[in-house]
């Protein structure tokens, strides 16, 4: 793609100065990492992107602006290098940018991330020269350049299971002098089964560790992904591979979240009130507030992912001041109504949803309130668990 030589002067300006701003955030400690960012054009991955219009329709729907240099080529540029994700598609539609139109609602499916996350990412994962990598969600591929700038082509493979997002991502690398192995695949089943890789990191989510990613981890590799689920509660890990074909690994602190494995995604529940009338009509009154799990806090972001591990079929949503939790795998669901003192819970079906996150609080609150870094996983043949010396074990559904 031929670019103008001004607008390309305006986006080497820009991109040093997110460089700089990014150095001096401390996301980019390592010089190489810097060098990579300062000379990727990240303009060139994201012809075109939807900004939120900061309104909402006559349906209560997000409105979203699309942006390209065709229709404001210095807010395009800015918004290009600025730290920010970008979204690049909706519900898995393709946009012709061409004809682009306001977006009313819709749920993201493709992005390009931003460029801080992306670049933590790859040093977060401890990647060195020489190592073999492989990248699980190629999206726009301007996190892959980043790689191939720093670590050179031939060690890098990218995989999308998007064959339009690949199509365009590849044509952005060869068009910018990259030169990966790209493929379309599905991030749980990772590459090929023959091949074993230093390095694997996911930019997308997953609700377990997938077995085939650890089966192409090399003995001694890493695998850095991000954990989530139906609650929307993120953790990331980075595992290490035994010989043996266990892994195991911290969580990293910091509220990461990336769109899920397109597999791994949340079913449709239907109605909330639905669910809510089958409930017992009296309540008991809750040891603790919804807030705890859905405040904007970092405390209550993890929180979030340990009550997720103990109710891994729940989703949660609210209705004016009622919370609803509904888990369509064991037909169980929950409510939580504010009250003048402690809100007031009704439960039905199987399992009692919020009886159960309930008792992860508890746990959490005598332990000390522990942050991410104190919880191990453990990925064995009998299953995936959390681990952490003053609470009970909590497990990741299977795979």
């Amino acid at each position: 793609m031929t670019m103008p030589a001004d607008l390309e002067k305006d986006a080497q300006r820009l991109r040093e100065a997110m460089a700089k701003a990014l150095d001096r955030d401390g996301v980019l400690a390592d010089p190489d990492w810097r060098q990579a960012v300062e000379t990727v054009p990240r303009h060139r991955f994201v012809p075109g992107f939807y900004l939120p219009a900061g309104e909402r329709d006559a349906h209560g729907l997000t409105m979203w602006e699309p942006l390209t240099a065709a229709l404001d080529q210095g807010r395009w540029l800015a918004a290009a290098y600025s730290d920010t994700t970008l979204i690049t598609q909706f519900d898995g539609d393709e946009p012709d940018w061409t004809r682009p139109a306001v977006r009313h609602g819709g749920a993201p499916t493709s992005s390009s991330t931003l460029p801080s996350l992306v670049a933590g990412m790859w040093v977060d994962a401890e990647i060195a020269e020489g190592h073999t990598v492989l990248e699980i969600g190629t999206g726009t591929g301007y996190s892959t350049a980043l790689a191939c700038e720093r670590l050179g082509s031939a060690d890098i493979t990218s995989i999308e299971v998007d064959p339009h997002r690949l199509e365009a991502a590849a044509s952005a690398l060869y068009g910018c002098g990259y030169t990966p192995t790209l493929a379309v695949a599905d991030g749980l089943y990772g590459y090929w089964p023959e091949e074993k890789f230093d390095r694997i990191v996911a930019a997308c989510s997953f609700r377990a560790v997938p077995p085939a990613l650890i089966a192409q981890t090399r003995p001694g590799g890493k695998i850095l992904l991000t954990l989530s689920g139906w609650l929307y509660g993120y953790a990331r890990v980075l595992l290490t591979v035994a010989e043996d074909g266990t892994a195991e690994g911290h969580l990293l602190s910091g509220t990461v979240s990336f769109m899920a494995a397109r597999t791994h995604a949340a079913p449709a529940f239907g109605n909330p009130a639905h669910w809510a009338a089958g409930l017992p009509a009296r309540p008991r009154s809750a040891r603790h507030s919804p807030e705890r799990i859905s405040a904007a806090t970092e405390e209550a972001f993890h929180l979030r992912f340990l009550a997720q591990c103990a109710v891994p079929d729940a989703q949660m949503t609210t209705v004016g001041e009622v919370v609803h939790l509904v888990d369509v795998v064991t037909g169980s669901a929950a409510t939580l109504t504010p009250d003048d003192g402690p809100w007031q819970v009704r439960e039905g079906g199987p399992v009692r949803l919020w009886e159960r996150v309930e008792r992860v609080l508890d746990a959490y609150d005598a332990a000390g309130r522990p942050g991410p870094g104190a919880f191990t996983l453990h990925v064995h043949d009998d299953g995936q668990h959390l681990r952490h010396p003053q609470m009970p074990g909590l497990s990741l559904p299977q795979p």
